[in-house]
């Protein structure tokens, strides 16, 4: 009991940061494996090496969502406003980290025929610069070794600053449209 407890509590800590593993990743449930594809996801904290989204970015996405299930009109924790720029930076990042992780994994598992899961866990480890593995990537074609080694180099990066490389560098006057109520949800 011991061995598993500690087992456990390792392999919520290594995802997101360290890559290392204490037992056979191959031998998780796929209920484990969607749980470690999470951490790796989150990562570490914002002044860490780690990769991921960090963990204040799902914290401000965690916090705004409380607010519009009670109706707040700012988004505050600890007993301070979070700015509205902030908060579109963290669903920035949220999405295009996200976005990026299903199209590489569905597009690694049509051309591997691998579930969707594995996909999924190999692309998460490389997009957040974990490096764990559940033995298919020496397996892989060169395209899919590709794939992850973009992957590695934006989740190494970070995904706003490569938007922010490609975007526009305008800073030209931009007008202030009326407010729209749009329904969402």
């Amino acid at each position: 009991m011991k061995k598993r407890l500690l087992a456990s509590f390792f392999q919520t800590v290594s995802p997101r940061t360290a890559g290392f593993n204490t037992v056979s990743l191959t031998q998780l449930s796929d209920n484990g494996k969607f749980m470690t594809i999470l951490l790796m996801f989150i990562g570490g904290g914002t002044g860490s090496t780690a990769g991921g989204i960090k963990m204040t970015t799902a914290g401000v996405l965690f916090c705004t969502c409380l607010a519009v299930i009670f109706r707040r009109r700012e988004v505050t924790a600890f007993g301070r406003r979070i700015a509205s720029r902030t908060i579109f930076r963290a669903a920035a990042i949220f999405t295009l980290y996200l976005s990026l992780l299903i199209v590489a994994a569905m597009m690694m598992s049509g051309v591997e025929h691998l579930a969707l899961l594995t996909s999924l866990f190999e692309c998460a480890s490389a997009l957040d610069t974990v490096g764990l593995t559940l033995g298919v990537t020496p397996l892989l074609h060169l395209s899919s070794r590709l794939l992850l080694i973009l992957l590695m180099f934006i989740g190494r990066v970070g995904s706003l600053t490569v938007v922010f490389a490609v975007g526009s560098h305008s800073t030209k006057f931009q007008a202030r449209y009326p407010e729209e109520t749009v329904n969402v949800g």
